[in-house]
């Protein structure tokens, strides 16, 4: 536990109590402060922010309950546990009622106590992290959004033609649909793109990923809660549905959702209403839904990801988008895009491409699709010379001879080895041969490799092959 976490407020106008207290909880490691009143209680919450308050209900200068629901109103994660001598049951509900840990009277056991800070110190540390969870998961998806937002929808390809045909056709309707496909190909920004062209595109599309958030946190975030209904829900929040409310709710890596918690959504699609966690009120659902997930459907189906029921709910239109490897007329048009986009951000000329470096692009099987392939423009923008991208600013991946990344993709899992580790043993073993049916000639190599004499000298280098 940080020192942090082990800062503990006394408030309480009897003096043997403070230094009893405090003396007590500084044999066990805690950094206790002291207050005899109200004022000087509030006035060191302010200054030293404690993980834990004990405070006393009868105190000079106010009364306790109000006190205590002060300090939860202004330092929600601040735990209290009451202690007075003054005990009785309606305290006891009230404090509860009001925020407080617990609630213990005087006299009381020294371990009884130190057991209960214990706790309470627990609770604030899950608390605060759950926080953090929060907050790092919504800067992740503004990132992620951010991202998708990039990545500009094209349909030059037959299939994305298609796609864009059936997306006129639907996107006025209010039918939900079900976006399937590899990841990265781009699920969001058709869902972008449907939205926009609905009938509810003056409001903001509502995004959920599932797969962002700990099971336990996506029920309460899809469905709001109301202050108090579970520990640590200080205040109301208005949930996804909610939020949705005229617009359409898009529920990224749908599978990833629990399968009770699936059976939940599906009767508020077909009710249209639905209730916050802790809530005696039942509020209506006015929203159209987009789901994706990347797990072929009939796996998510036949390993009970996805239920069926479910499934059928959502599947009124079904959008599969095709892989970048399945759709290589797309990639001339991303790139240049793709270009132009980062080029902007970073204020750079925009750069123009060798011919070789861009035959590897459209050769590339980009198993991470338009997503791999954004990322792997933007590193080339950022490493690029002279107004030009050849291949020696492409990645590693992307530079190896085609056959050398068909035997990558063919190649069987091996053991905890990571991807990149396997390309790198693959790529200095092609070196090697090819050095070695060339008798060390690097000229020859490089052109057997399909790659310039300069890279394979970067390549040697990097990979410490000496001749």
């Amino acid at each position: 536990m940080n020192a942090e976490n082990r800062r503990i407020l006394i408030i309480d106008d009897e003096r043997p109590i403070l230094l009893t207290l405090e003396a007590l909880l500084g044999r066990h490691g805690y950094h206790p402060e002291v207050a005899g009143n109200a004022t000087a209680g509030l006035r060191l919450l302010e200054k030293t922010s404690p993980a834990l308050v004990l405070l006393d209900l009868q105190l000079p200068d106010a009364d306790g309950l109000h006190m205590l629901e002060q300090i939860k109103a202004d330092h929600p994660e601040t735990q209290v546990i009451i202690l007075t001598a003054h005990d009785s049951l309606n305290n006891a509900i009230e404090s509860i009622k009001r925020g407080a840990y617990h609630f213990i009277s005087k006299p009381y056991a020294a371990e009884e106590l130190l057991s209960l800070v214990e706790k309470a110190l627990e609770k604030r540390s899950l608390l605060r992290e759950t926080i953090e969870l929060r907050e790092k998961t919504q800067e992740l998806t503004k990132r992620l959004a951010q991202a998708e937002t990039r990545l500009a929808p094209i349909f030059k390809s037959k299939a994305m033609q298609q796609i864009d045909e059936l997306i006129t056709a639907m996107a006025p309707s209010e039918a939900n649909v079900l976006i399937t496909g590899e990841s990265g190909v781009g699920k969001e920004v058709i869902a972008n793109v449907i939205h926009s062209r609905s009938r509810r595109a003056e409001k903001p599309m509502v995004k959920l990923n599932c797969a962002a958030f700990p099971q336990t946190m996506i029920e309460s975030e899809l469905f709001g809660y109301v202050k108090g209904a579970f520990t640590g829900a200080t205040n109301d929040f208005r949930g996804m549905i909610a939020e949705a409310a005229g617009s359409t709710l898009f529920l990224d890596e749908i599978s990833e959702m629990p399968a009770d918690l699936q059976t939940r959504f599906l009767r508020v699609l077909q009710e249209r209403e639905f209730r916050p966690l802790g809530s005696t009120k039942t509020l209506k659902a006015n929203f159209r839904v987009i789901a994706a997930t990347n797990r072929p459907v009939h796996q998510a189906l036949a390993e009970n990801r996805l239920r069926s029921d479910l499934y059928y709910r959502l599947n009124t239109f079904q959008i599969e988008l095709p892989p970048l490897r399945e759709r290589k007329e797309d990639i001339p048009p991303l790139v240049a895009s793709f270009l132009k986009s980062f080029s902007r951000q970073l204020n750079k000329p925009e750069p123009a491409i060798s011919p070789e470096a861009f035959q590897k692009l459209v050769e590339f099987h980009w198993p991470g699709n338009v997503r791999e392939l954004q990322n792997a423009i933007e590193y080339a923008v950022v490493l690029a010379r002279q107004d030009q991208i050849t291949l020696k600013e492409l990645p590693a991946e992307v530079q190896l001879p085609a056959a050398l990344q068909q035997r990558e993709r063919a190649a069987p899992q091996n053991g905890g080895r990571g991807g990149a580790q396997r390309l790198n043993d693959m790529e200095r073993n092609a070196i090697l041969d090819a050095l070695a049916q060339t008798h060390g000639n690097k000229k020859k190599a490089a052109e057997l490799l399909g790659i310039q004499r300069p890279t394979l000298y970067n390549k040697m280098k990097r990979f410490e092959i000496q001749l």
